[in-house]
């Protein structure tokens, strides 16, 4: 399990990538993965890349999939961060990777890339270069390529109750929560988002309709998602959580600060893993990966913002 927070580290270079994966064409049920050959560094790897200025960890991964191998992908489960030393600098980079789903594309050689091969994934180990992406590897194997994504969000920034004249319900956005909700949409977006629910208050509304917009959907309201009903009806919140959770597609649920830490913790515990630190900040969110039905695990993205110098801005 991991959470990915941005916290200050000793690293000074910030990168991203994925493991990317497809079913195999020949072995049903089981999956291949992409490595890639640079021949500057004539190594076998898995793509990644500098985090640009303005990018997240997410964004990132994703562009540098499709840079370097000409193929959209959809990000699932966060398998690793690590940190090591680039060799001949006085420098330490760090990795953050995702599961990555294979989409339509194609590869093409390029300046970087000149060769792209899929490998058996249990059988990847012995074609990579370096300690450090046999690692990785591990750590994706772990679990099922094949998880289902839930992605949990907690509304942005909406300034203080106490401060608001009107129904505590109808609530809006200020001007940070706004950059957020926008920010939210590609964050959601890179992990294949297709359906948005919301607990029925306007903030959370707000938060996710950038995304429904993008999607050209509508947002279902989940009544027993917002604080109050919650507080009234735990069992009922919890299961309508989980409903929700089996339906087809990647599922995105908007609520409230005392709803998700009780939702998330009950459902972990229900299913026997252990949860990464979180301080559950407006406009965070929780990657959930599910096979049959059942929580293998849960990672949690502090802040849409892009980082400065290892924290959100």
């Amino acid at each position: 399990m991991s959470s990915v927070a941005y916290r200050p580290v000793k690293a000074n270079i910030f990168a991203a990538g994925a493991v990317l994966w497809r079913a195999s064409p020949t072995a049903p049920g089981e999956a291949e993965v992409a490595l890639i050959h640079r021949p500057r560094y004539d190594d076998w790897s898995f793509p990644k890349g500098k985090i640009e200025s303005g990018e997240t960890a997410i964004i990132a991964a994703t562009r540098e999939v499709g840079e370097e191998t000409g193929i959209g992908c959809r990000l699932g489960r966060h398998i690793s961060r690590v940190t090591y030393a680039v060799p001949g600098h006085r420098k330490l980079k760090r990795v953050d990777y995702w599961a990555a789903e294979a989409a339509a594309g194609k590869f093409v050689p390029n300046n970087e890339v000149d060769e792209l091969r899929w490998v058996p994934a249990d059988h990847a180990v012995d074609e990579l270069s370096y300690p450090v992406d046999r690692q990785v590897l591990r750590s994706f194997l772990r679990y099922p390529a094949d998880t289902k994504t839930v992605l949990i969000v907690r509304h942005a920034k909406a300034g203080r109750s106490e401060r608001y004249r009107g129904d505590d319900r109808l609530r809006p956005l200020d001007t940070l929560g706004r950059k957020q909700a926008a920010a939210l949409e590609p964050q959601l977006a890179a992990f294949g988002a297709t359906h948005v629910h919301s607990a029925d208050r306007t903030r959370c509304v707000r938060t996710v309709q950038p995304l429904a917009d993008s999607l050209k959907v509508d947002i279902k309201l989940e009544p027993l998602l917002s604080e109050e009903d919650y507080a009234a009806d735990r069992d009922g919140g919890r299961a309508r959580a989980r409903k929700i959770a089996s339906k087809s597609g990647v599922r995105v649920i908007c609520s409230q600060g005392k709803v998700i830490p009780d939702l998330v913790r009950w459902w972990a515990e229900r299913d026997g893993i252990s949860l990464p630190p979180a301080r559950n900040r407006k406009a965070s969110m929780w990657v959930l990966s599910l096979s049959n039905d059942k929580l293998v695990a849960a990672d949690h993205v502090d802040s849409p913002l892009p980082i400065i110098g290892g924290v959100p801005n």
